[in-house]
């Protein structure tokens, strides 16, 4: 594979963010495994990354990640011990357990991921099914896949407080479903363990809440290897009350692209940045890259048109959004013949397990990446994320990879972080409910 392109001359802080990584890492490494003594790693996680030759920020946490066909095959070996590992932690004693993915039947690549998924359980040794949610879904349903393999889908049946297929009982959910939409009454007071557990889905989470840790987060690591934390941490606000389509909560919006712009131009001028500084306005929940825009200006909030404020309105499975993320955008000027790249990291448990390149040949370097109906081209790492060269240069690509695996474990550590708060919470409002 050939590694993208970073285009751009400005190499001054991303090679000394690099070269501290690379230096420090018997230092990382230690803090790290100190952090996972003490808190429960999500089972599984995807971290989109963003590279402008003068940051590398996280600028998205999936926990519900959909991309395992993207990887590389090579790595499926680290996939399957990562997978043990995982397992092992949450349900030692599991040895079948129930896969529910998306709703998206039309989506054959994501299915594809789907039963990549279900390879890489079987061969940490367990025995797996694929339930769907669907209604259609009424008998077990064979899926014929791109690369010639098929997926099987089975209706789920529940009785006495456990889901099941057909002659088979497992012993544990795993969601591949983000519950955009809500939890469904089927998943929930299961006497079966679920992972991840169902706060942790997006009817749950907020994007504000998670780089509010990961704010903490940033700080403490930046402290341990003496960099400023904004070189890995992306500024933010939030706003709620927000109807894109009645102009309500506009003030509140521009308000924070305001204190954004101000406190970026600041960075920007004490690293001599000379491109303008942007921010990126998106869904304060929800994937699929929908309900997000590029603004340059506070007054750009007010003079959305009508199509624009009706794709900022709606989100996944046709849902409103009423509260936004108001995150500074970081430019990546990694490029692929001319085509915008992203990274996206990988891990199961604590462990990096590989990680592509989502390559855009329509978008800027300015824009999400993830959009639907865009055209992207997902490019696997040819090489891992966990063996840095100490013997080359800093921005070679194993010390890159190894610095994109470092900082998406950083906010693998937030999302635990996160989902800690949100256990506390659900245990309070469950021990309320049962007082009443």
């Amino acid at each position: 594979m050939a590694v993208p392109h970073l285009t751009t001359a400005l190499r001054g802080p991303i090679l000394e963010l690099e070269k501290r990584i690379l230096e420090a890492m018997p230092t990382i490494e230690h803090w790290l495994r100190g952090k996972w003594q003490n808190h429960t790693v999500p089972f599984y996680c995807s971290v989109d990354l963003r590279n402008s030759g003068f940051k590398l920020a996280p600028v998205d946490t999936n926990l519900f990640p959909g991309g395992f066909n993207n990887l590389n095959p090579e790595f499926l070996p680290l996939c399957v011990q990562a997978m043990m590992a995982a397992v092992e932690k949450i349900c030692p004693d599991a040895h079948s357990i129930l896969l529910i993915p998306e709703n998206h039947t039309r989506n054959i690549f994501y299915l594809q991921n789907v039963a990549i998924l279900q390879g890489i359980m079987r061969h940490a040794g367990l025995h797996v099914h694929v339930g769907s949610l669907l209604p259609e879904i009424t008998s077990a349903t064979t899926i014929q896949l791109p690369d010639g393999s098929t997926l099987i889908l089975e209706p789920i049946q529940r009785k006495n407080n456990r889901l099941s297929v057909e002659n088979f009982d497992p012993c544990a959910v795993l969601l591949n479903n983000d519950l955009s939409s809500g939890i469904p009454e089927i998943l929930k007071d299961l006497d079966q363990i679920v992972i991840p557990p169902l706060y942790a889905g997006w009817s749950t989470r907020r994007k504000s809440q998670h780089f509010s840790v990961y704010d903490n987060v940033a700080q403490e690591f930046a402290e341990l290897i003496e960099i400023d934390p904004w070189l890995i941490n992306p500024y933010f606000s939030s706003c709620g009350k927000i109807d894109f389509r009645e102009k309500k909560g506009e003030d509140c919006v521009a308000a924070a692209v305001d204190e954004i712009l101000k406190d970026l131009q600041e960075k920007y001028t004490q690293y001599g940045v000379k491109e303008k500084p942007f921010v990126i306005v998106k869904a304060d929940s929800g994937t699929y890259g929908m309900g997000i825009m590029t603004v340059k200006d506070s007054v750009d909030v007010y003079k959305l048109n009508r199509k624009q404020r009706n794709k900022m309105a709606i989100i996944k499975e046709g849902l409103s959004v009423t509260d936004v993320l108001v995150q500074e955008g970081v430019y990546t000027f990694e490029s692929i013949n001319h085509a915008v790249a992203e990274p996206v990291i990988y891990m199961i448990d604590r462990y990096v397990v590989g990680g592509f390149y989502r390559v855009h040949t329509g978008r800027g370097v300015d824009e999400n990446l993830n959009a639907p109906g865009m055209h992207f081209v997902p490019l696997a790492f040819d090489a891992s994320c966990v063996l840095p060269n100490h013997a080359a240069l800093p921005d070679s690509t194993p010390n890159r990879f190894y610095a994109y695996g470092v900082v998406a474990r950083l906010a693998l550590l937030a999302a635990a972080l996160e989902l800690e708060r949100h256990a506390t919470i659900s245990l309070n409002q469950t021990s309320e409910a049962l007082q009443s």
